[in-house]
């Protein structure tokens, strides 16, 4: 393989054609009617691969806003490193012009104005051109889809995936892997792998009984591009019988397995493989570790945890590549592999503007087929918001808020407790609050809103573990997720100490009174990983909530004190 010295300065020449930000000119366009669907595709073919990257969509086939974290706070070596730089010191890392349309896309800063400027982002009609067009350059470009397709919204939950395979069909792409796809449980995933035309892909999925790996699902795939031998090996998400529930999928144990990762790369080297691309569902920090370890890997396609850089980020000769999330962006690499060595690679993180980029008609036309059956019930509306809902943030976000809230009251509980998902789109003040709305923030196969009893000790347990998920030194031991939402509840949080000593301060907010370790507290909560779960939907409480209220307030939350940055 070519030097990492000289790698790095082929690459870093490469991206220069595109400028700072790594978007091209159009990133230092003033305002949104000077921006085409020319500027945002212009791309000068490079090399003789093209990889063409989409991944955690989480079912969003229409246009919506989604809001950047303004709060993604690193830990151990990935502390200051992006992708936990955000806000300001984030545009200035990059050369990103206040206001422009690279600051929208990428940044949380003046959100609802710009939201109203450039428009809604995303759109799988919008993505199909963008992909078409790439394609026009570079007929036979490897089209890798990362995973968490088949969730996140109305018509997904009623269709149990199937209006995302249907549409995602139509896109035609050579691989995925997954990870949100096993909450429709294993019986339904089997029947959907069973009928794709496509690669589904994941080294690490094994058969739990055998320790085997599964044979639904390959661990790489082979293709030759460009006069190239490629190899596109699969990594699903590796916590998923913690993450999530696993009595939805007991016949499959995960893992990271980067000892079996090294194998198969060994595997595909020696059958002729010159190029080696893993499709991850790792997380960001997590592949960064793996590309440290692992030798031999070209590039890793990064998900699960919705970043979006302008630029690779490279590791070793490893170069990483994270697409966002929810259809907002899609990314294309070209790459120089000569002599089964490469040589030199080009990229560009391309923002699906809905408003710039024309949607693709039959796409648009299979999409609405998908939509059909349910678009009155998703379309009713339900409230107003005054205030901007999003999710993305380390310890809160406003839509969570809301949920907790809602949690507070409909189920009369004390304290709220909401996960930290990272999925779900944003609205923007003045917008109506639809019922689909709700479901894109509150969407999954186990939803119940429970209400219990805990004690105190019993919820700091709880906020510990939670928290070691997310600040755990080492990324293996991460599990790309947001802290766990509260209401009801505050406390401090020293990121910096170890696991059982960063929470402290635990507060009652109704009263002001310390939690008492020994008393029981009447909590609700929702997307619990036990099987018998009790209660009424979540989407449905929230429903009720908004109802209530008519129109949506959230005022800023200073309930979580974080020291240790």
């Amino acid at each position: 393989m070519i030097s990492r010295r000289d790698f790095l300065q082929v690459g870093m020449a490469a991206s220069a054609l595109y400028g700072g930000s790594g978007f091209g000119n159009w990133a230092r366009l003033a305002a949104q009617q000077a921006l085409t669907q020319d500027d945002l595709l212009a791309f000068e073919t490079f090399g003789n691969v093209s990889l063409i990257h989409v991944t955690d969509i989480h079912a969003q086939l229409k246009p919506v806003y989604f809001r950047e974290p303004s709060v993604n706070i690193g830990v151990g070596e990935n502390k200051g490193e992006v992708p936990h730089v955000t806000g300001a010191d984030f545009r200035r890392l990059y050369g990103i012009e206040d206001g422009s349309p690279s600051h929208y896309a990428l940044s949380s800063g003046d959100f609802s104005a710009l939201a109203k400027g450039y428009g809604r982002v995303g759109g799988l009609d919008r993505v199909a051109t963008v992909i078409n067009s790439i394609r026009a350059d570079r007929p036979d470009a490897l089209l890798l889809d990362g995973g968490d397709t088949w969730h996140g919204s109305y018509t997904c939950h009623q269709t149990a995936g199937q209006d995302m395979v249907n549409v995602m069909n139509a896109l035609r792409p050579d691989a995925m892997t997954f990870h949100w796809e096993f909450t429709l449980g294993s019986d339904r995933v089997a029947e959907i792998v069973e009928s794709l035309p496509f690669a589904a892909l994941g080294q690490n999925i094994f058969d739990a009984e055998w320790d085997e790996p599964a044979e639904l699902f390959k661990p790489y795939k082979m293709f030759e591009r460009g006069g190239t031998k490629i190899a596109v090996i699969g990594q699903a998400f590796p916590y998923m019988p913690i993450a999530n529930p696993g009595w939805m999928f007991p016949e499959y144990s995960f893992g990271i397995r980067d000892e079996n990762m090294a194998a198969m790369v060994d595997e595909v080297r020696a059958a002729g493989a010159e190029c080696v691309v893993v499709l991850s569902h790792n997380g960001f920090d997590v592949d960064k570790k793996m590309a440290g370890i692992v030798p031999g890997i070209d590039v890793i396609l990064s998900g699960h945890t919705h970043d979006a850089l302008p630029e690779p980020v490279v590791v070793g000769d490893t170069i990483i590549l994270p697409s966002g999330s929810n259809g907002k962006f899609v990314t294309r690499l070209d790459l120089d592999i000569r002599d089964g060595r490469m040589m030199g690679y080009r990229s560009k993180l391309i923002p699906v503007f809905s408003d710039v980029i024309e949607p693709d008609a039959g796409i648009t036309s299979l999409i609405a087929e998908q939509r059909a059956p349910y678009e009155a019930e998703m379309s009713e509306v339900i409230g107003k918001t005054d205030s901007l809902l999003y999710r993305r943030g380390n310890f809160n976000g406003s839509w969570d808020d809301l949920i907790c809230d809602a949690l507070l009251s409909e189920r009369d509980a004390e304290i709220a407790l909401s996960p930290g998902v990272r999925w779900g789109p944003s609205l923007i003040p003045g917008q109506e609050i639809t019922r689909e709305d709700i479901w894109n923030v509150t969407s999954m196969s186990y939803g119940k809103a429970y209400r219990s009893e805990m004690t105190g000790e019993f919820l700091k347990v709880i906020l510990e573990d939670v928290a070691d998920n997310i600040f755990n030194p080492d990324p293996y031991y991460q599990q790309g997720g947001d802290m766990v939402r509260t209401g009801g509840l505050g406390y401090s949080i020293d990121v910096s100490k170890p696991q059982g000593e960063r929470i402290s301060n635990m507060t009652l907010l109704s009263t002001g009174e310390a939690i008492d370790p020994q008393r029981a507290y009447v909590v609700s909560g929702w997307a619990s990983v036990n099987e018998d779960t009790e209660g009424p939907q979540i989407w449905d409480v929230v429903e009720s909530h908004i109802r209530k209220l008519g129109t949506v307030v959230v005022g800023p939350n200073n309930s979580v004190e974080v020291t240790g940055i």
